[in-house]
C-alpha cells in the first residue's frame, strides 16, 4: 500500500506541471454519418447493390484536457447508428427487395488532439485515437419478391430456386427474414458485442463567448474487428464458404457539431485578458 501511494505521489509530481497549465472542457454533440459495410462477398454478388445509407448520431458527450495550446486529450461517449442497405436486383436489374443491416452503438473514443497553437477565435484541429464500440442492439434482415436472380454460388441456392431457361434462377418470394440479431437465441446468429476501431477527426473550434466554443468537424471510424459473432466467422473459415470473407468491417464518415464549455475561459478570451492586463500594468506605471 505504501509503495502504491508513493508511486501515485511520484506520478502526480511528474504530471502536475502539465495539469496546472491545462484547460479543461466538456461538451455535447450531435451529427450525421454515412456508413458502409465492407464485405467482399456482398460487393461481388451480382444480386446486391449497395446504397448510400445515412444515420444520425443523435447525441454525444465529450471531456477534454488541452495540455498545451497545440496538444490535448479528449474522451467521448457517442450514441450512434451504423449499418447499410443493399438493394436486391433481379436479372433485369430491377429492384425486387433489400438486405438491411441496422446497428446501434455506444462509441467510446480516446483521441489525441493536435491543434493550431494560435489563440484566435477560430482554430483548426486534428484528432486520432482508438475507439471501443459497444453494441446496444442490431439486426440484419433480407426480403425479396418472386423473381429471376443471377446466382453465381449454386452451393447456396435459396429454397425453391429452379434454373430459368433464359439464365439465372427463379426464386419464390421471401418475406422479411432475420439473418443476424443481437437478441438471437443461437450464438452463431448474433453480432459481436464489441468492436475495436480507429477514429479520426478534422475540424474547426470557434469561440462564441467567454467560456463557450462551437466545435465543427468531419469524423471517420473504421473497425479492425468483425461485426459478426466469432462462432460465425470460425464457421466461414472452416467451411470455406463462397461469397463470404473472413471479416466484415464497419466504416463511417460523417459530420459533427458540438457546444463546449471551457472552465477557465476560451483561448481567445484568455489572450485578450492577458493583453488587457499588460496594458493596465503599463499605464499603472
Amino acid at each position: 500500500m505504501r509503495k502504491m501511494n508513493r508511486n501515485l505521489i511520484i506520478l502526480t509530481l511528474l504530471f502536475s506541471p502539465f495539469i496546472a497549465g491545462a484547460q479543461v472542457h466538456i461538451g455535447a454533440t450531435t451529427g450525421v454519418n454515412s456508413t458502409f459495410v465492407l464485405d467482399k462477398g456482398l460487393s461481388e454478388d451480382p444480386r446486391f447493390n449497395s446504397k448510400m445509407t445515412y444515420n444520425f448520431a443523435p447525441i454525444g458527450f465529450s471531456f477534454g484536457v488541452d495540455i498545451s495550446n497545440g496538444f490535448g486529450l479528449q474522451m467521448e461517449s457517442i450514441l450512434a447508428k451504423q449499418g447499410q442497405i443493399f438493394e436486391i436486383i433481379d436479372i433485369a436489374k430491377t429492384v425486387v427487395g433489400e438486405r438491411k443491416i441496422d446497428l446501434n452503438y455506444i462509441q467510446l473514443p480516446l483521441l489525441f488532439k493536435f491543434m493550431s497553437a494560435k489563440a484566435t477565435k477560430a482554430r483548426t484541429n486534428f484528432s486520432l485515437g482508438p475507439q471501443l464500440s459497444i453494441l446496444r442492439n442490431g439486426v440484419e434482415t433480407i426480403q425479396y419478391d418472386a423473381s429471376t436472380q443471377d446466382i453465381t454460388d449454386v452451393s447456396q441456392l435459396p429454397v425453391g430456386a429452379t434454373p430459368n431457361p433464359s439464365g439465372g434462377y427463379d426464386v419464390p418470394a421471401l418475406p422479411t427474414t432475420e439473418l443476424l440479431s443481437s437478441s438471437a437465441n443461437e450464438e452463431i446468429k448474433k453480432f459481436n458485442n464489441t468492436e475495436l476501431q480507429i477514429a479520426a477527426t478534422f475540424g474547426v473550434d470557434i469561440d462564441i463567448s467567454k467560456h463557450l466554443y462551437l466545435s465543427t468537424l468531419i469524423r471517420a471510424n473504421y473497425s479492425f474487428t468483425d461485426m459478426r459473432n466469432g462462432d460465425l466467422v470460425d464457421l466461414i473459415k472452416n467451411n470455406n464458404l463462397d461469397g463470404l470473407i473472413d471479416r466484415r468491417a464497419n466504416l463511417a464518415i460523417g459530420a459533427q457539431i458540438g457546444l463546449n464549455f471551457m472552465f477557465n475561459g476560451v483561448r481567445s478570451f484568455r489572450l485578450n485578458q492577458l493583453d488587457r492586463n499588460a496594458e493596465a500594468f503599463l499605464y499603472d506605471r
